[in-house]
């Protein structure tokens, strides 16, 4: 009999997540039903025995291919994929979670970021120079883990209904050199992109010639269906939801008068397609 040894968690003093341990037991659950063992399951879904294993002991998430898969061979009915988005917001790290939960219900989100893309504005070439960045080091599981969840989040800038999003930019973000000219490049052209759809504001903010709020540092701005308004605050893997009515409202207000300071839509989109050509060079 083979035997799967279990593996530690991968982030030092964290626990494995809720969402990937209850998967794994619907997963064995509707697994044992079928009559199957893992061995069986993973030859018709196309995966490793030590994969599903892995799975239905919640060390690893399922990712979308698998729960697809795994959904329609044990004829579950879309049980699994019910639980998928519960799975992908579990790969964001720990202090993220709470913030992205709030995120997914916003009918609009503005933020100001100082010095990175934005991470729903990153690439995956971009997201992983940030991630290699890390100290102490990332295990590349953790990467891949929390370089999908990013991406995932990302759907928030073409779903339906659609959400209300604004950024603002300090140029430095734009000429700080994450993972190399060409992968900057590449980032600024999607940036391009992005500012392309119809419910998205993109704004540069200049270098400040004076003192202005967003030198405080970066931060988040949303309100909810309810009309529920949140801020989110973050600093070196530190993050923190603003949930009282008044502090969120100050947010709002700082973000307006950023908005009111930096460079229009039209003006960005030049200044960006100027810096991505130059990146080129």
């Amino acid at each position: 009999m083979r035997t799967v040894r279990a593996a530690k968690p991968k982030e030092e003093g964290a626990e494995l997540p809720g969402a990937w341990s209850a998967y794994g037991v619907l997963l064995r659950h509707l697994r044992k039903r079928a009559g199957w063992n893992q061995q069986q399951l993973g030859e018709a879904i196309g995966y490793s025995l030590e994969q599903v294993a892995s799975v239905e002991q919640g060390r690893r998430p399922a990712k979308v291919a698998f729960t697809t898969a795994a959904d329609r061979a044990l004829d579950a009915g879309g049980v699994l994929q019910v639980l998928q988005e519960e799975v992908d917001r579990a790969k964001l790290p720990r202090f993220f979670r709470n913030f992205a939960l709030i995120e997914a219900g916003a009918v609009s989100r503005f933020e100001y970021e100082p010095l990175l893309i934005p991470g729903l504005l990153q690439t995956e070439e971009y997201v992983r120079a940030v991630y290699a960045g890390h100290r102490p080091k990332l295990e590349l599981e953790v990467v891949d883990n929390h370089t999908e969840a990013r991406l995932n989040r990302q759907k928030i800038l073409t779903r339906a209904p659609a959400v209300d999003l604004s950024f603002v930019i300090a140029e430095t973000a734009l000429t700080n050199s994450v993972g190399g000219a060409e992968v900057m490049r590449r980032q600024l052209r999607h940036l391009l992109a992005v500012g392309e759809l119809e419910n998205v504001q993109l704004q540069v903010m200049p270098p400040a010639r004076d003192f202005h709020l967003g030198l405080n540092g970066s931060f988040v701005v949303l309100e909810t269906a309810e009309n529920q308004r949140f801020g989110y605050v973050e600093s070196q893997g530190v993050g923190v939801v603003v949930a009282e009515a008044g502090a969120a409202s100050h947010l709002g207000l700082r973000y307006g008068m950023l908005r009111s300071q930096a460079l229009n839509t039209e003006q960005s989109a030049c200044l960006i397609e100027r810096l991505a050509g130059e990146t080129a060079t």
